[in-house]
């Protein structure tokens, strides 16, 4: 199955000292050991990983592309505040998205273009991933081959970048088996409606899920930045 999710995973093998400073990092982004608003040197940050500076300027520079840090030229490197009425928009944007695929796939959708996902998510209860990290990956691998399969390159491009926004947050829903377990319960639902043809239950069951997911996220990031922020005083 292709997973479309550009970050690699915290197990990855990295190609290169950059990778490795660039996943390094990114994990401490998701783990709020590097808190949104937290200023720091690049030489600070190269002393940390035990690196040279050349890697890590490029990981930070990949990951002030993808919008986790900001540079100023005065006050140095920073981690990106989160705003969650931002989020909340691109959640929105990312419903409008997916409401608008799964319609047209109850239309009609090519042939096999969703059999990874049905090996994958229609799987027996014994044969289920209960790793994380990998049913993270999963799922984001699941709503954007609904979006892909719909057929629009347009609509597919929009919803890449928007699913690399909000990852940071959105990988927070999975730190707990019941919410592994919830995940594979509705992607089964959605993907029945959608086998059959059943454009409005489809698209209801697909709103609360997200609903769902986006509530979950906002709670648990909540949690962690209050840990996060308690461990470092």
């Amino acid at each position: 199955m292709k997973d479309y999710a550009s970050a690699p995973a915290a197990n990855d093998a990295p190609g290169t000292l950059g990778d490795a400073a660039y996943l390094e990092l990114k994990a401490a982004l998701f783990a709020f050991r590097l808190q949104p608003g937290e200023r720091f040197s690049e030489s600070a940050i190269a002393a940390r990983l035990g690196m040279s500076r050349t890697p890590v300027r490029h990981a930070l520079a990949r990951l002030q592309r993808e919008g986790y840090l900001a540079m100023d030229v005065r006050s140095g490197w920073s981690v990106r505040p989160l705003d969650f009425e931002q989020f909340d928009h691109l959640y929105d944007l990312r419903l409008v998205l997916e409401a608008a695929a799964v319609r047209r796939l109850c239309e009609g959708f090519a042939p096999g273009a969703l059999d990874d996902l049905k090996d994958f998510w229609l799987a027996p209860p014994t044969d289920r991933v209960l790793d994380s990290q990998r049913v993270a990956n999963m799922d984001e691998t699941f709503h954007m081959t609904l979006v892909a399969a719909a057929g629009n390159p347009e609509m597919t491009r929009v919803h890449a970048d928007l699913t690399e926004r909000i990852r940071i947050l959105r990988r927070l829903d999975f730190g707990s088996a019941e919410r592994v377990v919830c995940t594979y319960d509705e992607h089964a639902a959605i993907l029945g409606a959608i086998l059959r043809g059943r454009a409005d239950q489809a698209a209801m069951l697909l709103r609360a899920h997200i609903e769902a997911s986006k509530s979950e996220v906002r709670q648990i990031t909540l949690h962690r930045l209050y840990l996060a922020r308690g461990s470092k005083q």
